[in-house]
């Protein structure tokens, strides 16, 4: 079937051949992610993730009028209550910088924990929450001293957070699932916090599938909360993609006052997927929640005065019911001009919505009324499209997919892993397996769990067929293969300044000791043998006992773990699920050594 983007790709990929371009661009590229208007409405901040900066636009003028450089990728921002500061996260720094935005400089650093993410204030009293998506928690600032005065623990990866309009709580949105894959109910949960006491209170977990959990907002009336997320079909096997067979979209309602999952509806329509929606806003009056679908390039809003009667019959049922927004006219989309829609923000007179163009590097202003896009400002000069970028725009983009129900970010966010089950038609039907990270997928054939595929080359090839039911081009694959072979670990925030800890260092020891036998199928540098061998980890419906020994990089943020996501921790990779003591000798090791072989197995 041919494809639309097909003449866009060939041009993209003669240009940069005739530029002289190669994998990586010299100059930064322009990837807004975040937008955030002042209170006033006279200035709108951009964050730009890989330029490592923000941008302050005069949405009147249509124009940057400053932009301060940052220590690290910008992930957030937000203005404080006054409008005279801005707050943005710094996570590859692991700071929260304070803009003056009159002077447009940094006046602080906040210190926070390795990875900080979303942002909220919580004006009582005078608290800026932090996600801190590594270590798996919510930071609490005092920003009168500039500390942490909390900690509270969530559950897997905190992406945003929203504060209720009485300042009492907080719902944070966990991106990933934690436990086990094999639970066939896994989805991810919102966690919510109890702020007069720094506790988490309950954790709503959504419906089984979920995962890919990005915005989350609350209602000023302090009734409900909304997340969006994808909802993958998991407990079905990946033979079609019609009507959401494998994967649909959503946006859940979370009802503030008893704390529970109030109902799911789905973004999709019932022959076009909404795939990977990723910013939601609410306009000032509330009547109209505005949600950015960033793989198939769309910015839709649906219509809160009526929402509510579609919860008057068996709302239960609206996970399943594909037409519900559609049927109703609930829901309207608009295309925009671009690729990537991410963070977006509505001004504080409801008329204009500011969405982040990430593969662009620019803002989009759309006017909310007529719904039509009224200006696209650039953060920048952009650097001519590197084959590796387009492979990255063409990895997150759902129109190279049949219908646009899913794009390979969607089972793979940030590249990674979702912490779900699939069942791929690649090694038979019945077996579902964890999906896997793609970080040195190119360097550590074969892939696949079963090693079914020769390379990450060969994978990739047969995931646009048989899992987009798409025949891609010689240049959209070599372009997303391309990509990928750029991957590469981020540094783990179980480091200690970027070296390994004690306990690690002690780690290090028994993992390489010859009696535990870690490092004869995992031996350094790649940490695999990129051998199979059948180690006592199949499952009841596997028809095999040997698997591809995968690699032990960023073990950290790659569970559940083994091929069938039956260990949610490291803890029951060497303990619960390694009975026959066969995966590693362990059986002998005190608690303490365990202890110390996971400090160095998180460290990688």
């Amino acid at each position: 079937m041919f494809n639309p983007d097909s003449l866009i790709t060939i041009a993209a990929m003669a240009l940069m051949l005739m530029l002289g371009g190669n994998a990586l661009a010299e100059a930064p590229y322009r990837s807004p992610q975040a937008t955030a208007y002042s209170p006033d409405g006279a200035r709108l901040a951009v964050t730009d993730y890989t330029a490592a900066n923000v941008s302050l636009i005069d949405p009147a003028a249509g124009k940057v009028v400053a932009q301060v450089k940052l220590n690290g990728r910008p992930t957030d921002v937000i203005w404080s209550l006054d409008g005279k500061k801005l707050y943005v996260s710094e996570q590859t720094a692991g700071t929260v910088a304070e803009i003056d935005a009159a002077g447009a400089k940094v006046v602080r650093r906040l210190e926070v924990g390795p990875w900080p993410m979303g942002l909220a204030i919580a004006a009582k009293p005078n608290r800026l929450l932090v996600c801190e998506a590594s270590m798996n928690r919510l930071e609490i600032v005092d920003l009168g001293s500039g500390k942490v005065v909390s900690r509270v623990d969530v559950l897997r990866q905190p992406f945003a957070v929203a504060v209720t309009p009485d300042q009492s709580t907080a719902l944070v949105s966990n991106l990933l699932p934690e436990g086990p894959s094999t639970d066939p109910a896994q989805a991810a949960a919102v966690s919510v916090i109890d702020l007069n006491n720094a506790k988490c209170i309950k954790n709503i977990r959504l419906p089984a599938g979920s995962s890919a959990v990005r915005d989350v907002v609350c209602a000023a009336d302090g009734g409900f909360g909304y997340v969006v997320h994808t909802l993958g079909r998991t407990n079905l096997p990946t033979t079609q993609l019609e009507r959401g067979w494998v994967n649909t979209n959503a946006l859940s309602v979370i009802n503030l006052k008893d704390k529970s999952l109030h109902a799911t509806v789905l973004l999709d329509h019932p022959m076009q997927g909404a795939a990977d929606p990723w910013g939601i806003s609410l306009s000032p009056d509330g009547n109209r929640l505005w949600v950015t679908l960033s793989g198939v390039h769309r910015l839709a809003w649906i219509d809160m005065s009526r929402l509510p009667s579609l919860f008057d019959d068996n709302r239960a049922a609206l996970v399943n019911d594909l037409a519900a927004l559609y049927r109703n006219g609930l829901i309207h989309p608009i295309d925009l001009p671009g690729h990537g829609p991410r963070g977006l923000s509505v001004s504080p007179d409801g008329k204009t919505v500011a969405v982040a163009m990430y593969f662009d590097g620019a803002a989009v202003l759309v006017d909310a009324e007529a719904g039509k896009v009224k200006s696209k400002i650039s953060l920048g000069d952009q650097p001519a499209v590197s084959q590796a970028r387009l492979g990255e725009r063409i990895f997150h983009d759902a129109s190279y997919c049949f219908q646009s129900w899913l794009s390979c970010a969607t089972c793979h966010p940030d590249t990674r892993v979702d912490g779900l089950n699939w069942d791929l038609l690649n090694d038979g039907l019945g077996n579902p397996k964890n999906a896997k990270s793609m970080v040195w997928s190119d360097r550590t054939p074969p892939a696949m769990s079963l090693g079914v595929r020769e390379g990450m080359e060969a994978a990739a090839e047969a995931g646009f067929v048989h899992i987009q039911f798409r025949v891609v081009d010689k240049p959209t694959l070599e372009a997303t293969q391309a990509y990928l072979r750029t991957l590469e670990p981020v540094a783990s925030p179980y480091l200690v300044n970027g070296k390994l800890s004690e306990a690690a260092q002690r780690g290090k020891a028994i993992f390489n000791d010859k009696a535990v036998g870690c490092a004869n199928c995992h031996p350094a540098p790649l940490y695999t043998d990129l051998k199979k061998h059948g180690v006592e980890t199949r499952s009841r419906l596997d028809r095999h006992d040997a698997f591809d020994t995968p690699t032990l990089v960023e073990l950290w943020r790659t569970g559940p773990y083994l091929h069938s996501g039956a260990a949610a921790t490291l803890r029951d990779v060497l303990t619960t699920q390694n009975e026959k003591d066969v995966h590693g000798h362990t059986k002998h090791l005190t608690p303490q050594q365990i202890d110390d072989l996971i400090a160095f197995l998180n460290s990688l």
